[in-house]
């Protein structure tokens, strides 16, 4: 029985990253706190219809948390006078949705207090404002997670890819977090909603070599749009959208612009140097195949480096441990 339990456990880990023996599985909180994930919806999609740029950033901020430490809801959490905590490191600077899910830990904690992680409601607060767009969850999120008490600024220009990473990079990233070069292309999409910050991309249209030249493969047509937009190499406060006229839209056309040599950032650019990535990147231009794909990556992603069972803490308040 336990060398069938194992052989189960080792076909999970290759399908989720992470084996559901006592760890993470559906519906968690069924009989602990049974309104968790309808409180999660209902005001992440109160939060999504006054402020539309929100799944954008929920989505980002589910991303950084997952690629620094697992998926422990370390990036939530405030520095304190003798440690800097995720969130105040340069790359996490512009993070924001920050009081959607104090709004949300709020009312479960008055419901269930002391039951639900915030590494959940952040992963499900991320499902749920994407899937506003389409009135139905986008991608199944599995529940179980602890939260983390640990948060280390330092931990981020390690764990976190970089916008200006090359294909090798990137993919060595994404295998230190137990993820494939098809999560790598299928998240990469991710960057159809949001935008970007001009000093991330700009040495693109100004600098790409160190010699003032502009980046060979970008689209001069768009180069010479963005140009318009950021003016300077040090211009860090100008935001450009990173699926022009569709950012707000989550949908496959971030690969159609791809193929058009519009991706914004060099790691996008990335995609296109390697021959089966590019070959991904080709079959997601359906929007269709793009969902499908996307909610295996999600749910993937989700599950790395997660703290289970006795690990961690369930937080009392996110921004901070418990006492």
């Amino acid at each position: 029985m336990k060398t069938h339990f194992l052989f189960v456990c080792v076909i999970v880990l290759s399908v989720i990253g992470v084996c559901q023996g006592g760890a993470l599985r559906k519906k968690f909180y069924k009989t602990s706190c049974p309104q968790a994930e309808d409180i999660v919806r209902r005001i992440t999609w109160s939060h999504v219809l006054s402020n539309p740029n929100l799944p954008a950033k929920l989505l980002r901020m589910h991303f950084h948390d997952c690629f620094v430490r697992g998926c422990d809801g370390s990036i939530l959490l405030n520095s304190t006078a003798t440690s800097t905590a995720e969130k105040d490191a340069i790359p996490n600077l512009t993070l924001s949705g920050f009081d959607t899910i104090d709004a949300i830990k709020s009312e479960i904690e008055n419901a269930c207090p002391g039951v639900v992680s915030c590494a959940d409601i952040l992963a499900l607060a991320a499902r749920d404002s994407v899937s506003f767009q389409f009135q139905k969850p986008m991608w199944e999120v599995l529940t179980g997670r602890r939260d983390g008490n640990v948060s280390l600024a330092s931990d981020v220009f390690s764990n976190l890819p970089s916008p200006f990473f090359d294909f090798s990079t990137l993919l060595k990233n994404f295998k230190n977090k137990g993820l494939n070069v098809h999560d790598l292309v299928v998240l990469s999409g991710g960057h159809t909603i949001g935008v970007g910050h001009c000093n991330l991309f700009s040495n693109r249209l100004y600098n790409f070599t160190g010699k003032g030249d502009q980046d060979p493969s970008l689209n001069s047509t768009y180069a010479a749009f963005l140009k318009t937009k950021c003016q300077s190499l040090s211009d860090s406060t100008t935001t450009v959208e990173m699926d022009p006229d569709s950012s707000l839209n989550f949908d496959g056309n971030y690969f159609v612009i791809l193929k058009e040599n519009k991706g914004l950032f060099q790691s996008d650019a990335a995609l296109l140097t390697n021959k089966i990535a590019r070959n991904i990147a080709g079959e997601l231009v359906d929007s269709g195949a793009f969902f499908v794909e996307f909610a295996q990556s999600m749910k993937r992603l989700g599950a790395v480096q997660v703290l289970t069972g006795a690990e961690g803490e369930i937080r009392n308040k996110c921004s901070v441990v418990n006492a």
